[in-house]
């Protein structure tokens, strides 16, 4: 059964926010757009959203989520590109998550492109 509020940290039901995006009905129009909806896949579990939304160039053949990793905040730091007039972004963020009954958290720089149209993750940034 899927989250009540969005996993993304938006003030929205997830089936309005990236639940629609996890199904298909509309796509990313930012890259902070597309980070959020990445990490509610990750806090649902969902791999074939994960692999859809990642460059083809760096995607894995199948990905394997650590059932033992609950995603249970995400903090967006900083973004800069990314708008609907860009062709490429980056975002910087904070993931707090619990494993085995203790929490964690992991940060990562971000680099998201535009490909065919959509915004795509194309990797973490060094640095």
């Amino acid at each position: 059964m899927p989250p009540r509020t969005c996993p993304c940290g938006l003030p929205a039901p997830y089936q309005d926010c990236c639940g629609r995006l996890h199904r298909g009905e509309a796509a990313a129009t930012t890259a902070e757009q597309l980070m959020r909806s990445r990490f509610s896949a990750f806090a649902t579990a969902d791999s074939a959203y994960l692999l859809r939304t990642w460059h083809p160039a760096d995607r894995p053949a199948r990905l394997d989520l650590d059932r033992r990793v609950t995603w249970v905040r995400l903090e967006v730091l900083e973004s800069t590109g990314g708008s609907v007039v860009h062709t490429e972004g980056t975002v910087r963020f904070r993931a707090h998550y619990v494993e085995r009954g203790k929490p964690g958290e992991m940060e990562e720089h971000s680099r998201f492109v535009r490909l065919d149209g959509r915004w795509v993750y194309a990797g973490a940034l060094n640095g």
